[in-house]
C-alpha cells in the first residue's frame, strides 16, 4: 500500500470520525448549558483554535462555510466566554464523545500511536485549523478513547484544509463543492438558497478529491508500509463502529 493508497483508503474515515462527535446532540445539549445557541458552540469552539480573531479569518479557514453566516454566529458567541475556554470546551466535548461512544474492545492505544506519529510529522502550512487544534493540550496516554479521537480530529483538519486549497486550486467554488459532495449540509454551512446548478462541475470536484489524497499521502509517508495498512485498517473499523 502506497500513502497516496492509504489517504484513498482512509479518508472517509478521516473525515468522518470526529465529524461525529460535531454533529452530535449531546455536543450540542452540552454547548447548551454552557450558554451557546445552536450551532454558535461549533463555530466558537473549532474556530476558537486560532485565538483571538476577526470573523474572516475564522470563515478563510472553514472554507466551505457562508462567510456573513459564520460572522454572525463568531460575534455572537464572544460574550459566552473567551476563546482559550470556548477552545477548550470543544476540546472537552471531543474527548467525552470519544470516551461514551468509542468500544472497548477497540485498539485505541495504536490508533493513538499512529496517527500521532503522522500528527507530529505533519507541516501545519495553510492548515491553520490544524495548527491550533495541534498546539491545544492533549488528553494524556491512558486516555486511549480520548487520545485517539483528539488526533484524528487533527487529522481531519489538515486533509480539510488539504482539501479546501484543492477545490480552491480547481475553480471550483465553497457551494459549489459542498453542493457535488454533501449537498444535504449546505444549510447547515449557512448557505442561503436558492442553490447554483452544479450538474456540470463533478469532475472538478472529483479532480480536486484526487488531488486531497496526492497531499495526504506524502503526509501519511511518515508511516512505513505495514503501518499504513494499520492505520487504515484501524480508522476504518473504529469510522464502521461509530457510524453503525
Amino acid at each position: 500500500m502506497t500513502p497516496e493508497d492509504a489517504a484513498r483508503a482512509s479518508a472517509d474515515a478521516v473525515g468522518g470520525i470526529s465529524s461525529l462527535f460535531m454533529l452530535a446532540p449531546s455536543t450540542y445539549a452540552r454547548g447548551a448549558e454552557l450558554g451557546f445557541d445552536g450551532m454558535d458552540f461549533y463555530v466558537a469552539g473549532r474556530g476558537s483554535a486560532l485565538g483571538e480573531v476577526d470573523a474572516d479569518v475564522v470563515a478563510a479557514a472553514f472554507v466551505f462555510f457562508h462567510p456573513p453566516s459564520v460572522r454572525r454566529m463568531w460575534e455572537a458567541s464572544a460574550s459566552v466566554m473567551s476563546r482559550r475556554d470556548a477552545a477548550a470546551a470543544w476540546v472537552a466535548a471531543c474527548h467525552d464523545w470519544a470516551r461514551d461512544h468509542v468500544p472497548d474492545d477497540f485498539d485505541a492505544v495504536r490508533l493513538a500511536a499512529l496517527a500521532g506519529q503522522v500528527v507530529e510529522a505533519a507541516s501545519p502550512a495553510g492548515a491553520p485549523l490544524f495548527a491550533g487544534w495541534r498546539a491545544l493540550e492533549e488528553p494524556p496516554v491512558d486516555d486511549a478513547r480520548a487520545l485517539a479521537v483528539h488526533r484524528m480530529n487533527g487529522l481531519r483538519e489538515l486533509r480539510a484544509a488539504l482539501h479546501g486549497a484543492a477545490v480552491l486550486s480547481s475553480g471550483l467554488a465553497p457551494l459549489e463543492a459542498v453542493l457535488v459532495r454533501t449537498p444535504h449540509m449546505a444549510g447547515i454551512f449557512g448557505w442561503p438558497e436558492p442553490y447554483p446548478d452544479v450538474a456540470g462541475v463533478a469532475e472538478s470536484w472529483a479532480s480536486a478529491e484526487a488531488a486531497t489524497d496526492a497531499m495526504m499521502g506524502r503526509v501519511l509517508g511518515v508511516l512505513a508500509p505495514a503501518e499504513l495498512e494499520e492505520f487504515v485498517a484501524l480508522s476504518s473499523a473504529l469510522h464502521g463502529a461509530l457510524s453503525g
